[in-house]
């Protein structure tokens, strides 16, 4: 039977993998590695309670730091494990920096990498993500566009071999999970109505630093409605270090566990975020989007209407949350939901 190691690290990590590991379990031996880098365990472990995701076998532990030390920790750690299982396959996802590390090591090895979210492009460099993504792709054995306009970024670095467009994981867990999600008393617990709020998050560097968090406080502060915002370890402590605070009518909760965070989602009348994987869940939920950023990876749901670009303007974010953006249907832009069968196919061949 074929070994297949899975890398995850951070939040959509887990979501993404959940769907997938099922998949692949059915053909292959599973190893579940947890890089840690996102250590608190409401960004972590309770994704593995929730989702029903085996534990992992290895934990690495690496914690936060810089993205030159993290990176390394996560380096150093992952080889032996690498060495020790000797997987057929190397499965990582998305763009941090436990995707370029744990592809680096796997490709100094020989071990064939395969890479969840192949071909995504912001088109700025100066994005941390952008490059873990550029270079992950470029040593990736097996490229998993999750639709045509990765493949088509990919080709125009000279890369095709190996790309296959297969639709998007977290697609597969929308389908999934939310239906389990609408049980969740995510939204009595916080006293809230459907369509009466606005959700918002905040966690991208550099969103977190200033002069863009003073620029986001004060805008989201200065909304006439309310806004729930789970707040991210990385945000707080930035409030903190700045001594900045919400105020208003934004309400600060702890962090969101994924089916609670899903029900907020799907309760809102609009969410606010920098974060790339929930403009996504918003798209497969129905919910209008707009994007704390000047540009995103996850263009197509600009292009159709449901997403809108405002970085940390203040007057363009009261307006889009006045006036969210509305397109006139939902398509599947990111595939039917089995994007993990597709995957499985194509590394097992079954």
């Amino acid at each position: 039977m074929a070994k297949v190691l899975s890398v995850v690290g951070n939040r959509p990590q887990y979501v993404k993998a959940a769907p997938l590991c099922v998949a692949l379990a059915a053909h292959a031996d599973v190893v579940g590695v947890d890089t840690g880098q996102h250590y608190d365990p409401e960004l972590s472990q309770v994704f593995y309670d929730e989702l029903g995701i085996a534990p992992p076998v290895h934990r690495l532990e690496v914690g936060s730091g810089s993205h030159a030390a993290m990176t390394a920790r996560i380096l150093e750690r992952i080889e032996p494990v690498l060495v020790a299982e000797q997987p057929d396959w190397c499965v990582v996802y998305g763009d941090t920096n436990s995707t370029i590390a744990a592809a680096l090591a796997a490709a100094k090895l020989g071990i064939p990498i395969a890479h969840v979210e192949a071909g995504l492009r912001s088109f700025d460099r100066s994005m941390p993500e952008e490059l873990n993504r550029v270079l992950t792709d470029a040593i990736s054995t097996v490229l998993l566009a999750p639709s045509q306009t990765g493949a088509d970024n990919l080709a125009a670095e000279g890369i095709t071999d190996g790309v296959h467009v297969v639709g998007d994981v977290m697609a597969d867990a929308a389908r999934l999970f939310g239906p389990i999600a609408e049980r969740s008393d995510a939204l009595a617990q916080l006293g809230l109505e459907p369509g009466g709020y606005v959700l918002a998050t905040i966690h991208r560097e550099a969103n977190t630093r200033q002069p863009a968090l003073g620029r986001l406080v004060a805008a989201l502060s200065a909304l006439d409605c309310d806004v729930v915002l789970p707040i991210h370890p990385r945000t707080a402590a930035a409030l903190d270090r700045e001594g900045l605070a919400f105020g208003g009518r934004v309400r600060v909760v702890p962090p969101a566990p994924y089916l609670g965070f899903t029900a907020l989602l799907r309760g809102a009348r609009v969410l606010v975020t920098d974060s790339g994987g929930a403009q996504k869940e918003a798209w497969f939920h129905g919910v209008p989007c707009i994007t704390l950023r000047d540009r995103t990876e996850w263009v197509e749901t600009v292009e159709a209407g449901g997403n809108v670009l405002v970085a940390d303007d203040a007057e363009a974010i009261a307006a889009a949350v006045a006036h969210p953006p509305q397109p006139a249907d939902w398509p599947a832009l990111y595939g039917d939901g089995h994007a993990a069968e597709r995957i499985a196919h194509v590394l097992l061949g079954s």
